[in-house]
């Protein structure tokens, strides 16, 4: 396949660009952005690096992808961003690249969707299929895993670690660790309400998974045993659950508390 430049594009001497790229007009290829087959920019996107992006990723217009860190000590060195393949950067999001006391690089995997003035800041970490809703926002240092949504206006604190499969409701400030599978919400105050479970319906849990991590969040939530005790329910009661030793894992590494 033919790349496709508009003749109004901008693309840097060290772009390297794939087969099949699009690039529209008034969009922007910066110094060291690697776009991979297939990725197209719209019409006034801005993608800088240095960045490397895999195969079909498009960018909207509007969105600047790969931007400095918005980080006080940040000093012009050296950084980066790295993204998988399929992620869509709508309009008006921002994804910053890394700073270099927080390790230099912020990852994407694929199939992301980060929909309009959503935004990523430095040296988070990305898993795949994730969902970033209008106006979501992480701080620097956050660490996003597989299949969570993040949802309308929500401000993440940084050095959060947000589980996979978990589900965050609009407006929700969260500034402890969001535990996989489990569903957050704040009408009044931010706490757990329990499991994403249609979520895990719809990306292929049997009911018996879903039963097995549901039971271990009714040990944490609905009980009368502190964190501790509840762990210690979980491992008597549901040993051989491989999404159950996720969740205990996940607990015990938590820094910053759990959100309950």
């Amino acid at each position: 396949m033919k790349r496709n430049i508009h003749p109004h594009a901008i693309v840097s001497p060290s772009a390297r660009l794939g087969e099949g790229v699009h690039i529209g007009a008034f969009a922007i290829a910066g110094d060291d952005v690697e776009l991979g087959p297939g990725c197209v920019l719209e019409a006034h996107a801005v993608v800088q690096g240095p960045a490397q992006f895999g195969r079909d990723n498009h960018f909207y217009s509007h969105c600047v992808i790969g931007g400095e860190p918005q980080d006080l000590r940040f000093d012009g060195e050296k950084s980066r961003l790295e993204a998988g393949d399929s992620n869509r950067f709508r309009e008006f999001s921002t994804v910053n690249r890394g700073t270099a006391h927080g390790g230099g690089v912020t990852r994407l995997g694929s199939h992301n969707l980060i929909m309009s003035y959503a935004h990523i800041g430095h040296d988070c970490q990305i898993g795949s299929h994730t969902l970033f809703i209008n106006g979501a926002t992480l701080a620097g240092h956050v660490t996003v895993e597989d299949h969570a949504t993040v949802g309308a206006f929500c401000p993440v604190h940084q050095f959060c670690r947000i589980g996979k499969f978990a589900y965050i409701a609009a407006q929700t400030v969260i500034t402890q660790d969001v535990a996989p599978f489990s569903k957050v919400v704040a009408p009044r105050e931010t706490k757990c309400y329990g499991v994403n479970s249609i979520g895990l319906e719809r990306n292929g849990f049997s009911a018996e998974r879903i039963q097995s991590v549901e039971t271990a969040f009714r040990f944490l939530l609905r009980s009368k045993l502190n964190t501790t005790q509840a762990l210690e329910k979980i491992r008597e009661t549901l040993e051989g659950s491989s999404d159950v030793s996720d969740l205990v894992q996940f607990i015990e590494s938590a820094e910053r508390g759990l959100t309950k």
